[in-house]
């Protein structure tokens, strides 16, 4: 591990960020660039003092990957220099290939300022990587599913606690919605994680294995959803997508319907669901 060169680099692009970058509200005068130490300890999950001691060389033992991964989504780092950090940690970086969870910072930034409506950022696989707190307050917490359980498609086709949220008439919809979108995932991807999904879906789902037979190809991209809310009754919400540059995950935007109250709920959602300070 090389100490000094992983306190100057954390030193360099926590001084980048701007709090409106990570998603903070800039409170007063800021007498040096960028993040605080402690924003930066308070984004990754982890204590300040640890934080510190790498920014000062003082940290004996090596981060566990679960620390710089933690790091690089605190600090938005790119693919690139999230890779850099593994190598000075004296760690091989993720295969890029395979599964890997790190966040578009493109998408993440964008993700950070919206506040007034649901936001998530989601593999074409359908794994939920990054919500805002209105999503996490209409869909729930879908971030720490792991294994196949990780896709929202195979939660859908194998789950059925999943589809309580919708109403009974939107489920045919929204399966060929879902299995549709996964075909044209797969085409584009072609690779194993795409066609084991696949294999898996057809073994388990009587349902999914008669719509993939349908051969149904289409890219979502806009399209509406109903949710039955447990608390402030049923959502009308359009769904906009947007792509990063390769095409593997998607920003989900949920905008209220003009005129239903979806608006008036989302509001009194976000209210009662804020975290506290």
């Amino acid at each position: 591990m090389d100490t000094q060169q992983i306190a100057q680099f954390l030193r360099i692009r926590r001084e980048a960020l701007s709090p409106a970058d990570a998603g903070l509200a800039a409170a007063g005068r800021r007498r040096t660039p960028g993040l605080r130490r402690e924003e930066v300890a308070e984004l990754a999950g982890i204590s300040t003092d640890y934080y510190t001691r790498l920014e000062q060389q003082r940290a004996t033992a090596t981060p566990s990957e679960a620390v710089l991964r933690a790091l690089t989504r605190a600090l938005r780092l790119s693919l690139d220099e999230r890779d850099h950090l593994y190598r000075l940690a004296g760690l091989t970086a993720p295969d890029r290939r395979r599964g890997d969870r790190h966040v578009a910072p493109t998408l993440l930034a964008v993700l950070n300022r919206l506040h007034d409506v649901p936001a998530q950022v989601m593999t074409d696989l359908g794994d939920t990587l990054s919500q805002n707190h209105l999503a996490r307050a209409v869909f729930g917490d879908l971030t720490g599913h792991t294994g196949p359980e990780a896709s929202v498609i195979y939660r859908w086709f194998t789950d059925p606690s999943t589809r309580c949220g919708y109403p009974h008439e939107d489920h045919g919809k929204e399966s060929r919605a879902l299995a549709a979108d996964l075909r044209a995932a797969v085409a584009r991807r072609d690779d194993a994680p795409a066609r084991a999904l696949v294999d898996r879906l057809r073994r388990e789902s009587p349902e999914f294995a008669a719509l993939w037979d349908l051969h149904d190809v289409a890219v979502i991209r806009r399209r509406r959803k109903r949710i039955l809310h447990p608390e402030v009754g049923l959502l009308e919400l359009d769904c906009q997508s947007l792509l990063d540059e390769d095409r593997t995950q998607i920003l989900a935007l949920f905008s209220p319907v003009a005129g239903t109250a979806t608006a008036e709920r989302l509001t009194l959602l976000g209210l009662t669901s804020r975290p506290h300070p």
